[in-house]
């Protein structure tokens, strides 16, 4: 497995990748598909502002891909500006491989090196293996918001969970709530 920066060669199959359960789960919570157009603005969005887009590409196919931007806008809330918020998509055929792991660790690094305090994650209450899997990698559940959503006719909860990356200001520590 190859973890890489993403290339705008890459979006036609990150787009593939993240509309392929988008009208079937709640995986995220929009019935819109993306497009490549809007995916060109995305990418570009989060290299003029610094934030990674990584791809995990296996046999020259991209399994994965992950990325980190603005927990909540520290543009606007300024003392926000060293938590990010993290996604994460892999191929259903890749699932349980440690491609999902990978990228996390890959994004906490890079988070880490930019001088970022913590790392959240907003998951659907019924995406357990999305939850599982961040907690493998060191994030705890910090909050639960039930009925916050609506997508495929029913309301939906949101889970927030928290890791703390080595190169934020100070050490932190979490406790389970």
């Amino acid at each position: 497995m190859l973890l890489r920066d993403a290339e705008y060669r890459d979006l036609p199959q990150i787009v593939e990748i993240v509309n392929a359960l988008l009208s079937t789960t709640t995986i995220e919570w929009t019935d819109a598909p993306y497009t490549l157009e809007n995916r060109e603005r995305w990418l570009s969005y989060h290299r003029n502002g610094g934030e990674p887009v990584l791809v995990a590409e296996l046999n020259g196919e991209l399994a994965g891909f992950a990325s980190y931007g603005d927990f909540r806008d520290s543009k606007k809330w300024p003392g926000y500006r060293f938590t990010v918020e993290n996604t994460i998509h892999v191929r259903d055929k890749y699932w349980r491989r440690g491609i999902g792991h990978a990228l996390i660790e890959a994004l906490v690094e890079r988070a880490s090196n930019s001088g970022k305090h913590a790392m959240i994650a907003a998951i659907d209450a019924d995406n357990t293996a999305s939850i599982a899997l961040h907690a493998r990698c060191g994030f705890i559940e910090v909050a639960r918001i039930p009925a916050v959503g609506w997508k495929l006719q029913r309301w939906l909860s949101l889970i927030l969970m928290q890791r703390f990356v080595s190169g934020g200001r100070g050490a932190g520590h979490l406790a389970v709530l």
